[in-house]
């Protein structure tokens, strides 16, 4: 039998702070600016959009936020602590002397982790007694895990999932729905830039700024409503370090140290979650970070290092990050959560530091190498996650091509159960 094929952790070492990864910059984060001003937007006026305790911790400057215990229990009750599993199977399908590891994030009740923050930040609005929350979903993960917090925590929840992943992903919908949220296909019918949208491009696939742009004006048009992001803002990296946290303890464990530690990166809150607590960690100062993108959409490796809005109407304070431009829409490709215009600002400064190595795949090879991951794992992982799988495999070939025993660890960031028309596109020939 094989040993410590799955690293496990107790209910009680579920981490008790989140680790703020802005301390560790070897430059100042940029400041969102006001777009009319171009000066640096004051944190209260982002109060508006986010809740007050969010909106704190996108500021702070300390190297750790305290997890309340309510939001701890409730990670207990959906899956957390998660394991980490040795990719046996994979190894020896690759017949590498390395060592790959995984971070499984696809265990929670809506299939990612993307609920780590959901959790987190309807807490902080239901506390504040804010009764609705509007936002955007890509391949549907983000608004699976909002729609479930809201139930959780009795708010109600509005969810604009952009058009072609609504229809390649109906089921994602029909989750949601049976949480209790409302979900529209976006560009909808139910915003002014939306109907705007639809009426000069009919059709219209969407994109995740259009999306978010028809979030944000739903919340300004409510008072009532508040908008929670599943991404790129730092208050939502925050939250995800518990993955990197439980992920080092596992290591350890296993008297490992990572030579490779792999996400795939959209806006950035997986990758972001697993590698942060690892980066604010010198005893990893040797590892390498390895931020995976597809090439329809590749934000890190040929985007621009400069301010850009977050969406595509021009609602949001200006960020400083990676962006291929906010009116950028990407093709159709299956791996949803991936297709956004722009990426983390921390991400982004970690990647301008050389701290973070952005490499960019299509989606044919990602998705074989997420097929040959579910025929020797015996899971399916989402398109999305399949992309850090290719690079895994990548790193472990080249291991084997110069007999190096190298540690590769990777985060399974959801599984694929709602994507199966990718693999079918795959198994048919017809994926382009």
């Amino acid at each position: 039998m094989k040993t410590q094929a799955r690293i496990l952790l107790d209910i009680d070492e579920i981490p008790k702070t989140f680790v703020n990864i802005i301390p560790y910059l070897k430059n100042p984060l940029p400041p969102p600016i006001n777009p009319e001003t171009e000066e640096p937007l004051a944190p209260e006026a982002l109060e508006r959009l986010f809740p007050k305790e969010c909106v704190r911790q996108e500021v702070f400057q300390g190297k750790s936020v305290p997890i309340p215990d309510e939001v701890r229990e409730a990670m207990v009750r959906f899956g957390r602590p998660t394991p980490i599993q040795r990719a046996y199977g994979l190894e020896a399908a690759l017949k590498t002397p390395a060592k790959i590891y995984y971070k499984r994030e696809d265990v929670s009740p809506t299939g990612s982790h993307k609920l780590n923050t959901a959790i987190t930040q309807t807490y902080y609005a239901s506390k504040e007694g804010i009764e609705r929350y509007a936002t955007e979903t890509g391949a549907g993960q983000w608004g699976s895990a909002v729609a479930l917090s809201c139930a959780y925590f009795g708010m109600d929840a509005m969810i604009y999932m952009v058009r072609v992943s609504y229809e390649q992903k109906s089921y994602r919908g029909t989750l949601m729905r049976t949480y209790g949220a409302e979900v529209v296909p976006s560009p909808s019918d139910k915003t002014e830039f939306g109907r705007r949208m639809n009426k000069e491009h009919p059709g219209h696939p969407g994109s995740l700024g259009i999306a978010i742009s028809e979030a944000i004006e739903d919340t300004l048009a409510h008072e009532n409503t508040r908008y929670t992001l599943g991404s790129v803002l730092n208050h939502v990296l925050l939250h995800q370090t518990v993955i990197g946290q439980e992920a080092i303890r596992q290591m350890e464990q296993a008297d490992e140290i990572p030579d490779y530690v792999v996400g795939c990166v959209g806006g950035g809150s997986n990758f972001g979650g697993l590698a942060y607590p690892f980066i604010a960690n010198e005893r990893y100062s040797e590892s390498k970070f390895i931020a995976v993108e597809p090439e329809a959409c590749p934000t890190l490796t040929r985007g621009e290092y400069r301010y850009d809005f977050g969406d595509t109407a021009g609602l949001t304070p200006k960020l400083k990050m990676y962006t291929l431009g906010a009116e950028f829409t990407p093709p159709s490709i299956h791996a949803g959560g991936l297709r956004y215009h722009g990426v983390a600002p921390t991400i982004s400064s970690l990647v301008l530091e050389g701290r973070i190595h952005p490499i960019a795949y299509d989606q044919v090879p990602v998705l074989e190498a997420g097929r040959l991951f579910a025929k020797t794992e015996g899971i399916v992982p989402a398109p999305e996650s399949a992309h850090a799988i290719k690079a895994a495999i990548d790193l472990a070939l080249d291991a084997k091509k110069k007999s190096e025993e190298k540690v590769i660890l990777f985060n399974l960031s959801g599984h694929g159960h709602f994507d199966m028309a990718a693999y079918g596109a795959l198994l048919d020939g017809t994926l382009s």
